[in-house]
């Protein structure tokens, strides 16, 4: 497997871990809590890893941080599970999947990145496989749903292509980069949250291991690869992996909850995993961003995990 492919392939288990999501929350957590499980999301994941890395921004990193956290948390997450909680699950899907025709419009305003006829065919055909997977006759439409799928798809594309604009500053590695995005984007929560949802669940067991889960390896590794993969990755290439998150909850809802896939579901799949794979293919090698010479020792750990995972990605 070659650098690029093993990039890819860890990249990817973000999207595939955030397709586990719609299974734990209705399996495992309280129902009507949209708010306060996207604050525990976020905030407990963001609090570890910067008390594991123990780095905080300098400079405009501060504001850079917070309009990353912002696009990719604090405000995707409300307006996505407003989407979730107005709309079908299916319908919800779908709107979200137009986010690679997002990222490559901005990719090409912000980036500089020409879109190409493939990049512009896989993101329609990868939309068009989700709604395969997803849809169902008779679907309801209500505007408000409609237009918050539209807005958190737009945000977080958005955050794609300002993660891949900023890259990260000297010294400093992914997981504090990750951190600082992930407290950030939970303190723009958390008020929201207590205001709409007021105080929070009583929480039994389950829940707590529900939201545990949901933290640290839904969002905190999830996020960490995700953010990692962007910087090596072209913007457009990372966010046509997004397909396979709702791919992956309908493999979940049948295997878990014995939902049935039909011949349709079943096509999507294959068109929407197909886009996902031609939307890798190219003559761009990963780009790295710049290193400054003299790392701290936690920055040195990063990236020695960054290499072994690669490594261990290789071998496979």
């Amino acid at each position: 497997m070659s650098r690029k492919a093993a990039v890819v392939a860890l990249t990817a288990l973000a999207p595939v871990s955030w397709g586990s999501t719609y299974f734990v929350t209705t399996e495992f957590l309280p129902p009507d809590r949209p708010l306060f499980t996207g604050l525990m999301r976020a905030l407990p994941a963001g609090l570890l890893l910067l008390a594991v890395t123990r780095k905080l921004p300098r400079g405009a990193w501060w504001w850079k941080a917070a309009v990353l956290g912002g696009l990719n948390i604090g405000a995707f997450f409300p307006l996505l599970f407003l989407a979730a909680y107005r709309l079908p699950g299916g319908v919800a899907a779908v709107v979200a999947s137009v986010g690679p025709l997002f990222v490559v419009g901005l990719a090409a305003l912000l980036l500089g990145d020409r879109p190409t006829v493939r990049s512009l065919l896989t993101a329609v055909a990868a939309a068009f496989g989700v709604s395969l997977v997803v849809l169902k006759a008779g679907a309801a439409l209500d505007l408000v749903g409609v237009v918050a799928g539209l807005l958190s798809a737009l945000s977080m594309s958005a955050g794609v292509v300002f993660t891949k604009r900023w890259g990260r500053p000297e010294g400093i590695g992914a997981l504090a980069l990750t951190g600082w995005q992930l407290t950030a984007g939970g303190l723009m929560i958390l008020p929201i949250a207590f205001l709409i949802e007021g105080a929070p669940p009583a929480l039994t067991g389950t829940h707590l291991a529900g939201y545990a889960y949901l933290a640290f390896g839904n969002t905190a590794i999830s996020y960490y690869l995700w953010f990692r993969g962007i910087e090596r990755l072209d913007a457009s290439s990372a966010t046509l992996l997004g397909p396979l998150s709702p791919i992956t909850a309908a493999v979940i809802g049948w295997a878990a909850l014995g939902q049935a896939l039909g011949p349709v579901q079943l096509l999507g799949m294959v068109i929407a995993f197909g886009a996902t794979v031609i939307g890798q293919l190219g003559p761009r090698t990963p780009k790295v961003a710049t290193k400054s010479t003299s790392f701290s020792s936690a920055e040195k750990n990063d990236e020695k995990l960054s290499m072994d995972l690669e490594s261990s990605a290789v071998r496979r």
